[in-house]
């Protein structure tokens, strides 16, 4: 059987361009900042921050964007300090792995956590009940069919855990 050596090399070279190239995605989606940020605050996803998020897509006057900045910033600054007390307790919690472990002191600590968050909760609708005084008709019409299609969708799978961390 005779070889075809310009088929062959044709071929090689075209799985070697496929396998850099799948190299290449797979090292640029694996170089993500891993953990919590270090300044303390919390770490969002893609897009612009401009404090919109679902409301972006609806088509906001500027009237309507900057009231609805101004309740955000009202809500943020009234919540500083629930989640200054949040971050507290998650900093106090003791160590299940120290070997001493205290139930009553975990107990402790998860309830009061569990108190903030309905306070935070609580604080998240009140926002969202004045942001939605702000919306005409369409615009909350468009908003409820976004959240049900997000509804939907269920939540976004949880992301993996480091290389470097242990899976237990």
């Amino acid at each position: 059987m005779k070889l075809n050596w310009k088929k062959t090399s044709m071929v090689i070279a075209v799985a070697g361009a496929l396998l850099l190239t799948v190299a290449a995605v797979a090292f640029s989606h694996g170089h993500r900042m891993q953990g919590p940020p270090r300044d303390g605050g919390f770490r969002g996803g893609p897009g612009p921050r401009d404090g919109l998020g679902p409301l972006r897509d609806l088509n906001l006057t500027d009237d309507q964007k900057a009231q609805i900045k101004k309740i955000n910033d009202s809500f943020e600054e009234g919540n500083k300090a629930l989640f200054d007390q949040m971050r507290a307790l998650h900093a106090s919690e003791p160590d299940p792995m120290s070997g001493n472990f205290d139930e009553a002191a975990v107990r402790t600590a998860a309830e009061a956590r569990a108190k903030i968050q309905v306070e935070l909760e609580v604080s998240h609708a009140k926002m969202m009940s004045q942001i939605a005084g702000v919306l005409t008709a369409e615009q909350k019409a468009q908003l409820t069919a976004k959240h049900e299609q997000m509804r939907r969708m269920g939540p976004p799978p949880p992301p993996p855990p480091p290389a470097d961390q242990p899976l237990w």
